[in-house]
């Protein structure tokens, strides 16, 4: 036994050994690869420093075993574009020139300086790796457009980035960067910075001078306040401060009057400006849950052209009649509140399809709640209802009602007759006994939870 196991461990040693001189002999061939062997080869001819940059990550990707050791990075031809590609690992050729690079999720702890001789890289993807630095050859990819570095682990960034005067995208999500170089706001034609999740303690203050910015995203940092030089980005579309420990928006705010998505969720806000009323570009979504909002503006009515509006975890106890200017919102979720009525101007959210208010004080409903036709969703939850307005018979595209939690004690027999209804949620209120057009509701398919 003793014998087989040695020539087993023996065996494996000489399978090691084989494959590591088949790497050699491989990596050797190529770095002594020539223009014309490498042509032969493929269908482009590329300059020799930049074949032996490719060869070197190759190297470096054989040994941490994200390609196979005989395999070569894939690589693509087409025309010329800065999209990333659907391949983690592959390179992009135009013009015989190596104008896009992606590395993501290949373990890779470090990067080559010698990246820095892919001078035409338009492109360089190196998302879900072990990076902590970046080299400072970086600076010497002038025309980069677009960086993305997500999910590494870098705690700072190199001096040379300010070299890169053709960047107009950073994706730095989920890093450790604890400051960002204030020699950033060089890269005026910067249309998107994104460094959410790391843990930034503020922002450079000249930031203002990013006057290109379309989108920044800090949130989930350890911000505080914000510079007053943010508010001159009259460009900015979308702005994400949320998870952070931010407790003023400056009035001028404001000023963003291009901004068409804004999260100010997850911070210690105890009001908002008046000034949010001039955002009245803002059409896909307003964040301002889990904050400590006791009111919203009267202004916020001014944002009529609003999609989705999100104020749940605060402590509302009322909404502002100009709520009913939303004639196109289709989602409204105000849960975990203490509302204790609506206004009736939400009668006139005729767009809405889900009304979330789950968890607040409410002990009646407005009338006008019935000209919400268009409702899919509404949750009720965890109230103080003793009865329902006749005016939800009206809701007829209903599919989810949920009223569990309240003080009912009678069911009116329309709910019975609402002719899309999937899901009705009756638990944990004082009713006795229950309707017998709760069976047929259920015999047409309804789920009725009792």
């Amino acid at each position: 036994m003793r014998v087989e196991k040695m020539r087993r461990e023996a065996d494996l040693h000489c399978n090691d050994m084989i494959i590591m001189y088949h790497r050699i002999l491989i990596m050797s061939e190529k770095l002594n690869m020539s223009k014309e062997t490498w042509a032969s080869q493929n269908s482009f001819i590329l300059p020799i420093t930049e074949i032996n940059v490719i060869t070197e990550l190759e190297q470096l990707l054989h040994e941490n075993g994200s390609i196979n050791v005989y395999d070569a990075i894939p690589h693509f031809i087409s025309k010329y574009n800065t999209d990333r590609s659907d391949a983690n690992i592959s390179f992009s050729v135009e013009n015989n020139t190596v104008v896009a690079l992606s590395l993501r999720y290949c373990a890779l702890t470090s990067l080559p300086a010698s990246i820095g001789q892919l001078t035409n890289l338009a492109l360089l993807d190196m998302t879900g790796n072990l990076l902590t630095t970046l080299p400072e050859t970086l600076g010497n990819l002038f025309h980069l457009r677009k960086l993305y570095i997500d999910d590494n682990q870098l705690t700072t960034l190199p001096i040379s980035l300010r070299n890169l005067h053709h960047l107009e995208e950073i994706h730095m999500d989920r890093n450790r960067l604890s400051v960002l170089p204030e020699s950033i706001v060089q890269l005026t034609k910067l249309k998107i910075l994104n460094v959410y999740g790391n843990q930034l303690a503020s922002v450079p203050l000249n930031f203002g001078a990013l006057a290109s910015l379309q989108e920044v995203s800090v949130g989930k940092n350890q911000l505080t306040s914000l510079p007053e030089a943010l508010w001159k980005l009259t460009g900015l579309q979308v702005l994400n401060v949320a998870e952070n420990r931010i407790a003023f928006i400056s009035e001028r705010i404001g000023n963003l009057t291009s901004l068409s998505t804004l999260d100010l969720a997850h911070n210690a806000l105890t009001s908002l400006p008046e000034a949010l009323g001039n955002l009245t570009n803002i059409t896909f979504f307003l964040y301002l849950s889990n904050n400590h909002l006791t009111f919203l503006p009267e202004s916020i009515g001014n944002l009529s052209k609003l999609i989705y509006l999100n104020a749940t975890d605060n402590h509302l106890t009322s909404l502002p009649d100009t709520i009913g200017n939303f004639i196109y919102l289709k989602e409204l979720r105000l849960y975990n509140n203490v509302l204790t009525t609506l206004p009736e101007s939400i009668g006139n959210l005729t767009s809405l399809r889900e009304l979330h208010l789950m968890n607040n004080k409410l002990t009646s409903l407005p009338e006008s709640i019935g000209n919400l036709t268009s409702l899919r969703q509404l949750d009720l939850r965890n109230n103080n209802l003793v009865a329902l307005p006749a005016s939800l018979a009206n809701l007829v595209n209903l599919t989810h009602l949920d009223l569990r939690g309240n003080r009912l004690v009678v069911l009116p027999e329309w709910i019975g007759e609402l002719p899309r209804l999937e899901k009705l949620d009756l638990r944990w209120n004082k009713l006795a006994p229950y309707p017998g057009w709760l069976l047929r509701l259920e015999q047409r398919g309804c789920t009725v939870f009792k």
